[in-house]
C-alpha cells in the first residue's frame, strides 16, 4: 500500500485516532459512567498519570469524540463527556470488547492445556 493510500483510508484514520494508551478505556468509561470531571475520571483509571489523562483527553477532544465543558467558577469546573460521534463508537467498541474477551478466553484455555 502506498503512503498516499494509507493517508486517505478512512478506517486507518479512525484506528489511528483510537490508538494510544488508555484511549479506548477512556471512551468506554465515558460511555458507561457518563460525564465526569477530570479527577473523578482519573480515579476510575488506576495507574494513569494526570499528564497522560490530559494528553488523551485533548487528543479525543481534537478528534471530535469528547466534549470539554469548562465553567469559570472558583475553582474552575471542567467536565468531560462523549460527543454524538463518541457515542457512535459504543457499538463498535462493544463488539471489539466481546471479540477480545473471547480471544483472551481461548488463548488462556490454550495455554492451560499446553
Amino acid at each position: 500500500m502506498t503512503q498516499h493510500a494509507e493517508a486517505t483510508c478512512p478506517m486507518d484514520a479512525l484506528l489511528r485516532t483510537l490508538m494510544g494508551p488508555w484511549t479506548t478505556y477512556i471512551l468506554w468509561l465515558l460511555e458507561q459512567q457518563g460525564p465526569r470531571r477530570f479527577n473523578a475520571l482519573r480515579a476510575l483509571i488506576p495507574g494513569i498519570s494526570s499528564k497522560m489523562l490530559t494528553e488523551r483527553l485533548r487528543h479525543l477532544e481534537a478528534a471530535g469524540l469528547v466534549h470539554r465543558d469548562h465553567r469559570p467558577t472558583i475553582p474552575p469546573a471542567v467536565t468531560y463527556s462523549l460527543t454524538a460521534r463518541g457515542h457512535e463508537l459504543s457499538t463498535v467498541l462493544d463488539r471489539l470488547a466481546t471479540l477480545a474477551t473471547g480471544w483472551d478466553e481461548q488463548d488462556r484455555g490454550t495455554l492451560k492445556s499446553a
